[in-house]
């Protein structure tokens, strides 16, 4: 193989470590639950839809800039993710038939919160 495709192939393996190591903290699949195999496909099924919908939710943050970032990053990781999407006061207001979040003080990601939540909500 050409130099470059090596380079570029060793840089996804650091990517792909990186998605492998955030997998098992953050989503804290270090070990699972159960000695069947079933319970824990299961496990990893679930862990692995969570870990796809808070890489979504964070590629989305960094394409609007709404995070307050110290530096530019080439990703955000799945804990800055948590910690500044997930980790806030919300409650989900039911009125006039129709439902909306209701976030208080003004998070961050706020804008592309809502934006989420309406993709993903069946209307």
């Amino acid at each position: 193989m050409p130099a470059e495709t090596i380079i570029h192939l060793y840089k996804q393996h650091g990517t792909y470590e990186q998605c492998h190591s955030e997998l098992k903290t953050d989503v804290d699949l270090e070990r699972f639950p159960s000695g069947t195999f079933a319970t824990n496909e299961l496990v990893l099924a679930l862990g692995s839809l969570a870990y796809n919908l808070l890489r979504s939710i964070g590629q989305d943050v960094q394409s609007g800039n709404d995070l307050p970032v110290s530096k530019n990053v080439f990703r955000q990781r799945l804990k800055t993710v948590i910690q500044h999407m997930i980790l806030f006061a919300a409650r989900m207001v039911h009125h006039a038939r129709g439902r909306r979040l209701s976030l208080f003080r003004g998070p961050p990601g706020k804008t592309v919160l809502s934006v989420l939540f309406h993709r993903y909500t069946p209307t």
